[in-house]
């Protein structure tokens, strides 16, 4: 409870800066734009006391906020204050601010900043930090930046951009602290104490040998409480969670999450140590995971800026649009087919968005679930089968309830039982299509090497659409008319 507390508080104090930062943000617009309604003599007024208060101000907040918090407020804004704002926050918060910010608001921060203002910004981050950036930058500041760092660093950058996004090697940290096992705790702390801090997220240091190879893992609280005149061999464990570079990432984020990881360490086939992975970075992954996985249900390309032109957007909306219009003609002359049908008995019009929207829920609800049991490897060949039945008996099930509820809902307006039995029938049998279907379609992307969500839910949205509209008016001509 008091942590829910606390993290009450602390959002609640984050909106009021936001707001805060809004509220000043308006009043220096309002003001400038009352400057360009006067002629040249009160344009003056634009550098008045007032205009500078208000761009103080601004900067003070920003300065107090964290770099996320400001990412999250310029996600907010119109193109125009956006710029405003970011040409307010302080150069060293540059680079932190554009590793937050999503791709579609990055890249116009971007490109609003010159060569040298890049390359300032690259150079505050880590090399694992810059190869995030790295695919947003402009080649020429990428070069700049290699010219920039130390050798040991240039080395890093460029092993964490010879991995694919996908795997353990692209969220890996460089930033590690290793011992020798034949040293005592003492000198241990005192090593330590000559740091200026600790890096990020540190709950355990490395044990190496003179060739780097990982021996085990001192944890941290071991080093506090423990004998200092005891050797570290003494005191660390070689039962430990390893990656390696090319294992999946997502692999990794379940590793995390199974055994409550804070850290885990990198290494290569001869166990030499390479780096480590970071809870925060796993974390960092699996919403981006998320969200384009969000994007892709829905259709989507890529993630899109809130305030992008609209040229843009249309560019990132148009394909499946266009899958779905076809779609939509489909439905149309399966529609088209029934006409004489529909004209002889009116009510069937009125019926048949019942039974798609409801088939269209359902099979939502079934890809739902399969994609996020592809998404944690929970399905395999000799499952999938099983799935399926179960997918099925669920909907024999719910279209047996509520198609009985919609039949009696039919006869009680209509006053017609075979109306009542056509749509128990048709809720049934699209429920059935929509389970199947639901299960088929995520399963039978994943083998084509796609992603599962990409489309799945304008996929089966159509396919209960054409598919209701068949059953229900079929059904209806055989025993109606």
């Amino acid at each position: 409870m008091i942590e829910e507390k606390n993290n009450k508080e602390v959002n609640e104090k984050l909106r009021t800066q936001l707001q805060r930062v809004i509220t000043l943000l308006n009043k220096y617009k309002l003001l400038e734009g009352f400057v360009n309604l006067q002629d040249e003599m009160n344009k003056a007024l634009a550098e008045s006391s007032v205009q500078k208060e208000n761009l103080d101000e601004l900067r003070v907040l920003l300065d107090n906020l964290h770099p996320a918090d400001i990412a999250d407020l310029l996600e907010a804004l119109p193109l125009e204050d956006r710029l405003l704002i970011w040409g307010l926050v302080k150069s060293e918060y540059d680079g932190e601010v554009l590793l937050e910010a999503s791709d579609a608001v990055r890249e116009t921060l971007i490109t609003d900043m010159g060569t040298h203002e890049l390359v300032a910004a690259a150079e505050q981050l880590d090399a694992d930090e810059i190869a995030d950036l790295a695919p947003d930058l402009p080649q020429n500041v990428m070069e700049d930046v290699f010219r920039s760092l130390p050798i040991a660093e240039r080395e890093h950058l460029r092993a964490a951009m010879s991995y694919p996004e996908d795997s353990v090697g692209a969220l890996m940290d460089f930033d590690v602290i290793t011992i020798r096992e034949d040293v005592r705790l003492e000198v241990v702390l005192r090593y330590l104490r000559r740091l200026d801090e600790l890096p990020d997220h540190t709950d355990q240091l490395f044990v190496v040998d003179r060739d780097e190879h990982l021996k085990g893992v001192l944890l941290i609280n071991r080093v506090l409480v423990s004998d200092p005149d005891m050797l570290v061999s003494d005191v660390m464990t070689k039962e430990m969670i390893t990656l390696h570079p090319d294992d999946n990432a997502e692999d990794a984020a379940h590793a995390f999450e199974r055994y409550d990881l804070v850290s885990a360490s990198v290494i290569d086939q001869n166990k030499k140590l390479f780096g480590r992975v970071t809870v925060n970075t796993v974390i960092d992954f699996i919403r981006e995971k998320a969200e384009s996985e969000a994007l892709n249900l829905a259709g989507l390309r890529e993630e899109e800026d809130l305030f992008a032109p609209v040229l843009k957007s249309v560019r990132n909306r148009w394909v499946w649009l266009a899958i779905n219009l076809v779609t939509a003609f489909i439905a149309s002359r399966v529609i088209g087919i029934f006409e004489d049908s529909i004209e002889k008995l009116v009510a069937l019009a009125a019926l048949m968005p019942i039974i798609a929207g409801i088939g269209g829920n359902s099979g939502n609800q079934t890809i739902t679930m399969i994609v996020r049991a592809l998404a944690l490897e929970q399905i395999n060949t000799g499952s999938a089968w099983k799935l399926i039945t179960k997918e099925i008996g669920v909907s024999a099930v719910n279209g047996l309830i509520w198609g009985a509820v919609v039949g009696m809902f039919t006869f009680a307006i209509y006053q017609n039982v075979e109306l009542g039995f056509v749509m128990m029938m048709a809720m049934l049998l699209n429920l059935l299509l929509a389970a199947l279907l639901g299960v088929l379609i995520p399963l039978t992307l994943r083998k084509l090497g796609r992603d599962p969500a990409l489309g799945s839910s304008v996929m089966i949205t159509a396919v209960t659409d054409s598919g209701g509209f068949f059953i229900f008016l079929s059904l209806a001509t055989l025993f109606l008319l």
